[in-house]
This record gives structure tokens, C-alpha cells and sequence, in this order.
């Protein structure tokens, strides 16, 4: 069966493997109908990514459909269903998930980076890691993982109806955090260097759009929250600027929350840590209440799904696309390879 494969070194291949067979016990065979890139698989391909194999099949943003169940499957996952996955491992041993946080746990292997991904025809999982989703679209399911990273951060830092919310970084994750902070009554500022993305952010629950190459970041935070800067800052674009954004701007005992990865060392103000007794919480991955809240906010409807899919490729086209991308980083929300639709 057909798979795509990456290098850290600007290669990609479709290559043949070995197509699944009959799932075992406790196994669902998956028919992948729509798998995303990720900003993980941009930065494997650059060579950025120190956690990803090398080579990689990438793909943990599922839209399939299940072929087939093994025995002691649950009959909540039939034949036919349209599904998506939890891509990430637990140990069910260290801190972490001793602790009930298995999305950090401390020996994770994701699918697409520390381990093979989806990126293929079929796939056969454990039936654990594979959820239902039979109101949206194979194609709706391939957005669900990573909005739900989004929501987690949400989550993390704990975010009412009396905060204002400052989401650095409209992409996928911050567009999630964006929806779910907007969900819980809280007013959202987007920021963004494109404004595009962030005229989306408005649509999908942004009460105000700061481009922070174009406007006085500080003064335009101070006029929309009357001079008291914002209760929570989500950093969801890993640059030394938006790490020491997020930590400057948040007001006094203000929340900060961290998903992206910095590309390098970021120095930090460390006595506004002190100063302003701030939270700063890291956030990774998403648990499954947050996957079940997206599939809920996507059942609506009201997600336009279509704005976050910047291209659907085949296969063969993926090596060209991921060269575009990499000249063009920050005109893409989601790309989709379509195997066989």
C-alpha cells in the first residue's frame, strides 16, 4: 500500500509497505481517507524537528472510516463508522500518568514523530486509541487533533467568562484555543502577524485582532483592557519574540500557557515571575475530554472548515506542497492527503 515518508534532509517519498492485515484482539483496522501535515512534519522536513525519526512516515491527524474489528472490541466501533485517533502513548508508569495526565506522559511516542505515523492507506490500531466521530466527514476528523491541542490549553489555564484571553499564534492549536476560550465566555484577543488568519480568528469567536508587526502591542492591549493588560496569555508559536511577548504583556497574576516548541533558548525577564506572581503552565498534547469537546463544537456545524484547509493533495503531490510550504510558513492552516477519495 502507498505511504509517505520524510527525511530531516528536504526528502519525501511515497513508498510502498506492507498493507495490514486481519486486526488481532483488541485491534481496529482503519481505512485512512484524509491525513493532515502538521507544523511538526514542516519542521522534520527542514531538519528542525529533533524528536522525529529519521526517516518518518508522518500523520497523526486522522480522518478514516474502520474496516474492520478484531475480537474484544467494544460494538461502539463497527464497520463503517467514521472515526479519528489519540495519537499519543502513555506508559501507564511515570509521574504523569500516575497522576491521571497521561497526554504528558514522560515516555510519549506520538505517531508521525517518535514512531511511525498514519500517513498510508490502512492502519491498524488498539481500540483504545480510536474515537468515533460518526457526525462529521472523513475530512471534519482530520482537523479534530489538533484544535483539540487548543482546547487543552484552555483547560490548563483554568479560563472563565471574567477573563480576557490573549491567543499568540492563529494557526490550527491557536485557532482551538481561540474557539474553546470564546466558549467559556471569555473575551479573546487574537494576535498574528497575517491578517487573514486573524480576520478568521474573529469569525470563529475572537472579539479583537492585533497584528503585533504592524500595531503598538503594549498600547493596544492597554486600550482593549482598560489599561489592566490581558488575564491569560496562550503562546501557541514557540519564537523567542512571542515567549517574551506573553510574559511581558500578562498582566499581575496573570496565567501564561505554553504549547509551542521554542526552535532555540529564550531569555526570559525572570522577575516578572516574581513580580507579577505569575502561572506559567506548560501544556502538551490533549486529553480525550478534549477531543470529545471539539467533535462536539464541530457537530454544530458552525466551524468553517473549509477557511482551515489551506490545500487537499494526493500522494504524489506531497513533495512539491511541503517545498511550498516551506517558502510560504505562514500561509497554511492545514494540508490534507487524500488517499483515495
Amino acid at each position: 500500500m502507498k505511504a509517505i515518508q520524510l527525511t530531516h534532509s528536504q526528502t519525501l517519498s511515497v513508498i510502498d509497505i506492507p498493507a495490514p492485515s486481519v486486526p488481532a484482539s483488541g485491534e481496529v483496522l482503519l481505512k485512512l481517507c484524509y491525513v493532515g501535515f502538521c507544523g511538526s512534519d514542516i519542521n522534520t522536513f527542514m531538519g528542525r524537528n529533533t524528536m522525529a525519526l529519521n526517516p518518518v512516515i508522518p500523520g497523526h491527524e486522522v480522518g478514516a472510516v474502520i474496516e474492520a474489528v478484531g475480537h474484544d472490541v467494544p460494538d461502539t466501533l463497527r464497520p463503517g463508522m467514521v472515526v479519528t485517533c489519540n495519537p499519543y502513548t502513555n506508559c501507564g508508569k511515570c509521574t504523569s500518568c500516575r497522576n491521571g495526565r497521561a497526554n504528558a506522559c514522560q515516555h510519549n511516542e506520538t505517531l508521525g514523530v517518535q514512531r511511525n505515523g498514519v500517513m498510508s492507506e490502512y492502519v491498524v490500531l488498539p481500540w483504545e486509541k480510536v474515537i468515533p466521530a460518526d457526525r462529521l466527514t472523513a475530512k471534519e476528523c482530520a482537523l479534530v487533533e489538533p484544535m483539540s491541542v487548543g482546547f487543552h490549553a484552555v483547560d490548563r489555564v483554568q479560563v472563565t467568562d471574567i477573563d480576557t484571553v490573549m491567543v499568540i499564534g492563529c494557526g490550527m492549536v491557536g485557532m482551538g484555543a481561540i474557539v474553546r476560550a470564546a466558549q467559556r465566555g471569555a473575551t479573546v484577543i487574537a494576535a498574528d502577524i497575517d491578517d487573514e488568519k486573524l480576520a478568521l480568528a474573529v469569525q470563529m469567536g475572537a472579539s479583537y485582532a492585533v497584528n503585533t508587526l504592524t500595531a503598538d502591542v503594549h498600547q493596544r492591549l492597554g486600550e482593549i483592557t482598560c489599561g489592566f493588560a490581558p488575564d491569560v496569555i496562550i503562546e501557541a508559536v514557540g519564537s523567542v519574540p512571542t515567549y517574551q511577548m506573553a510574559i511581558n504583556e500578562v498582566a499581575f497574576t496573570g496565567r501564561v500557557a505554553c504549547i509551542g516548541y521554542a526552535k532555540s533558548e529564550v531569555s526570559l525577564p525572570t522577575k516578572l515571575f516574581v513580580q507579577k506572581e505569575l502561572d506559567i503552565r506548560g501544556s502538551r498534547n490533549a486529553t480525550p475530554a478534549d477531543f470529545r469537546a471539539v467533535i462536539r463544537y464541530m457537530e454544530r456545524g458552525t466551524c468553517p472548515t473549509d477557511k482551515l484547509i489551506t490545500k487537499v493533495i494526493k500522494p504524489e503531490e506531497a513533495l512539491d506542497t511541503m517545498n511550498w510550504w516551506s517558502r510560504n510558513p505562514g500561509k497554511v492552516f492545514r494540508i490534507l492527503v487524500d488517499f483515495g477519495n
